[in-house]
């Protein structure tokens, strides 16, 4: 990859990890499939028009809009407003690359590697670790940090789908499907979230949206869909995917960092451990990869050398 597209890579990274704590600035005034609903109604309304729509069938980009967007969303910003931690669900939320391989190996009959087997049980362990520090910290009649836990998981989960979903289809058109999976996202979660607020109630929901829960729509529309996914589109158009995935590995750490001084979230030892094993699990199926291009640049290397 060039230098400019490593840095549009991190970029994009950065601007997911920030995201999470972005969420949380916007659930303070804004119920949470509300959000939902604005950022894709935001995102279909400016790009629809322009964008072609992709060349997949009507019923698997209803099914891409519902998993990728309508069930990871609607139920990360749920799990956020219950309490789940932005730092935390940063790191949570990584649990559907677990799903991806498991289901893959399932219902598409792709054998995982070793590394991808390790790595599962690695990442599998950390989110062990933080689901039982989850339920240790339940108070007596007290349910929602359990609750938020595994809603965290079920959106892993949908967007696990959603990626089976995408490759059985042999889907190319990044941005595209972002687009116009947001055009099936944006009517659903509106719905939800009428049911969600009471339909009475929708237009005081949208009146009471304030200053701060305006910039983090602006933020979940313009630079974490638009940007992030248009740019990483390209990227993945330009580049083989395991050359630009892995960079998705720094979301975490971003998250739990941005956590950490923007809201001075301080993540218990026993989470801590979770989260490190399970970016580390994440980690462990490109260890071969990098290892492979690291002796071929030294082969490459040498043979210029003479």
């Amino acid at each position: 990859m060039s230098p400019r597209h490593v840095t549009a890579a991190v970029l994009v990274a950065v601007v997911w990890g920030v995201n999470f704590v972005v969420i949380h600035v916007g659930l303070a005034s804004t119920p949470p499939l509300l959000l939902a609903a604005l950022r894709f109604v935001l995102v279909a309304a400016a790009c629809a028009w322009f964008v072609p729509r992709p060349d997949l069938s009507a019923p698997r980009l209803v099914a891409l809009g519902l998993t990728l967007y309508v069930g990871q969303f609607g139920l990360l910003f749920t799990a956020m407003d219950l309490g789940l931690p932005p730092g935390l669900a940063a790191v949570v939320l990584q649990c559907q690359a677990v799903f991806t391989v498991l289901l893959a190996a399932a219902f598409l009959g792709e054998r995982p590697s070793r590394p991808q087997v390790l790595g599962v049980v690695v990442a599998s362990t950390g989110l062990v670790l933080i689901g039982v520090d989850r339920f240790r910290s339940v108070e007596v009649g007290a349910a929602s940090p359990v609750l938020a836990f595994a809603l965290a998981l079920a959106a892993g989960l949908s967007w696990a789908c959603g990626n089976l979903v995408a490759r059985a289809s042999g889907a190319t058109q990044g941005f595209g499907l972002v687009v116009w999976g947001s055009v099936v996202a944006a009517p659903v979660l509106l719905v939800a979230a009428a049911v969600q607020t009471g339909p009475t109630r929708l237009p005081a929901a949208l009146a009471g949206i304030d200053g701060p829960g305006v910039l983090a729509l602006a933020y979940l529309t313009v630079l974490a869909t638009v940007f992030g996914f248009g740019t990483w589109s390209m990227l993945m158009g330009r580049y083989p995917a395991s050359l630009v995935a892995p960079f998705t590995m720094l979301v975490p750490p971003v998250g739990l960092v941005t956590a950490w001084l923007a809201l001075g979230e301080r993540v218990p030892a026993l989470s801590l451990a979770g989260s490190v094993l399970v970016v580390g699990g994440l980690l462990v199926p490109q260890a071969g990869p990098l290892r492979d291009r690291v002796a071929r640049r030294r082969t490459a290397a040498v043979v210029a050398a003479g």
